[in-house]
């Protein structure tokens, strides 16, 4: 047990629902007093950066939890126990048509203070052209945009997913792009 660390000794699950658990879990902190921790349980996601010709393959869509559209990247969640490269293969084909080798480019930890989720985020290489296969009740627009000017609408915040702008800054600094 590190010196940080806090260990579990019960709690309830609040919400069991199709995408997320919402638990409180009761919880000893490193100086042995109790705590209580809200925790979103949710089994992941994965996502993929396309770069083709300079541009970013990416989706707007309505975010209704934010109650506007957001520029991402193509993504989606993973089923209990599911690969994450499949299921990023998987919503690159169904959200932009495209399929493409890919590659391991990071996980994050969208937001470590109250969720277990993790995102894996790949790069895609050797891109092919297919059909767009959304989901029903998926509605989602591809736009293509260069590069230089994501980042910049990083900067300007233009485009706030955490995993768009992890992908990108991750695929301009493995490259030395400079700007």
């Amino acid at each position: 047990m590190s010196a940080l660390e806090e260990k579990r000794t019960g709690g309830v699950t609040l919400y069991d629902g199709k995408i997320l658990k919402l638990c409180v879990d009761d919880v000893t902190l490193p100086d042995g007093s109790p705590a209580k921790r809200e925790i979103v349980r949710h089994n992941g996601g994965a996502a993929v950066l396309l770069v083709e010709n300079g541009e970013i393959l990416l989706v707007r869509q309505y975010r209704y939890a934010y109650l506007e559209e957001t520029l991402e990247i193509p993504a989606g969640k993973l089923e209990r126990g599911e690969d994450p490269l499949v299921a990023a293969a998987r919503e690159l084909r169904e959200e932009t048509g495209y399929s493409a080798k890919l590659y391991p480019a990071l996980d994050i930890y969208p937001s470590p203070g109250y969720t277990d989720e993790i995102i894996h985020i790949y790069f895609a290489a050797e891109p092919q052209r297919g059909e767009q296969k959304l989901d029903k009740g998926e509605f989602l627009n591809v736009v293509r945009i260069p590069l230089g000017e994501a980042v910049k609408m990083i900067s300007d915040g233009k485009i706030k997913d955490s995993k768009t702008v992890a992908a990108i800054l991750k695929y301009v600094a493995d490259n030395g792009i400079k700007f």
